[in-house]
């Protein structure tokens, strides 16, 4: 069966009221939180593929998301780039939840959204949640926030665990973000999640970030707290921590950001107007610097090595 560009596996289950929880790489999956969050969620609830699209060609440019090939059981498999979308039930909570690994497409860019649309309103997707990671101008010794928006019953499940913030940001954008007001206009409600993980670190797989963003999920749609486990994050860190030269460079970019955290980004951003200019902290023009270079390898690698990040 297929609806709009998607072919659906067989046999298709009955859902209604479905939540959506969706993440899109490669540039708001930094430390790949968005990715690891939802296999956690999925291999809880055994959700298993729903949906993906039929010719995804039409849209990516196999360039530059690479075709792997993986033995399976002995034999070569031809894996192409694609678009997969799972479906679960929460039996726990009574819950249909589909799970969408979205990639930023470089084709056709209109009817790409327009299916992920027409899936979800043939899925009768009553709430779509995005989630991911960006890098930011933070201390790996400091929690890790995330920020974002969600229901007023949702924010009161999450106390504590998320700046409630809606985005002010103007700018070029993600052609996905058509997804959120299409879904808008047929009155779904859409809510987001964002880590924000330390720039300087970069880590392939930020396991803490993962967690911090599972402690919202579970707390927000009933998931056990389990799953937000942050033994392995919380080695990660510490490792981190062990190998800076607090003497150095490093160590006074750490203390930097962690003066503007404490002054700045520790205190409700509700009661704080964090655009004033009275509660801002200017960098040192070499820590600036290096701030910019970060970013700026962080783009670079992310256009021509996320092919290697891909294990769907």
């Amino acid at each position: 069966m297929r609806i709009g560009e998607f072919e659906l596996i067989d046999p298709i289950p009955e859902m209604e009221n479905t939540i959506a929880i969706s993440m899109l790489r490669p540039w708001i999956d930094v430390g790949r939180v968005g990715t690891l969050a939802l296999r956690k969620l999925q291999k809880h609830i055994n959700a298993q593929e729903f949906a993906k699209l039929h010719t995804p060609g039409k849209f990516f440019d196999f360039t530059r998301y690479r075709p792997r090939t993986k033995l399976v059981d002995g034999k070569k498999t031809f894996i192409k780039p694609n678009t997969i979308i799972q479906h679960g039930y929460d039996s726990s909570n009574n819950q249909h939840f589909l799970f969408l690994h979205i990639r930023e497409p470089h084709n056709f860019s209109e009817e790409y959204t327009n299916s992920i649309v027409e899936l979800l309103k043939f899925c009768d997707v009553k709430e779509y949640c995005r989630i991911g990671g960006m890098y930011d101008s933070v201390p790996h010794t400091r929690p890790i926030r995330i920020t974002g928006n969600l229901k007023e019953d949702q924010q009161i499940k999450a106390s504590g665990l998320i700046n409630p913030r809606r985005s002010t940001y103007q700018g070029p954008t993600s052609i996905v973000n058509q997804v959120n007001e299409d879904l808008d206009a047929l009155n779904v409600f859409n809510t987001t999640l964002m880590a924000h993980l330390p720039q300087y670190v970069q880590l392939d797989e930020d396991h803490l970030g993962t967690a911090r963003l599972l402690e919202v999920l579970c707390s927000v749609y009933g998931f056990p707290m389990e799953l937000a486990d942050k033994t392995q994050g919380n080695e990660q860190y510490d490792g981190i921590n062990d190998s800076i030269d607090y003497g150095g460079e490093i160590g006074n970019l750490i203390k930097q950001l962690e003066m503007y955290y404490d002054r700045v980004l520790s205190k409700s951003e509700e009661r704080l107007n964090i655009n004033d200019s009275s509660s801002k902290t200017d960098f040192s023009e070499d820590v600036q610097d290096f701030l910019n270079q970060m970013g700026e390898r962080f783009e670079d690698n992310i256009n021509t090595s996320d092919d290697d990040m891909d294990k769907n």
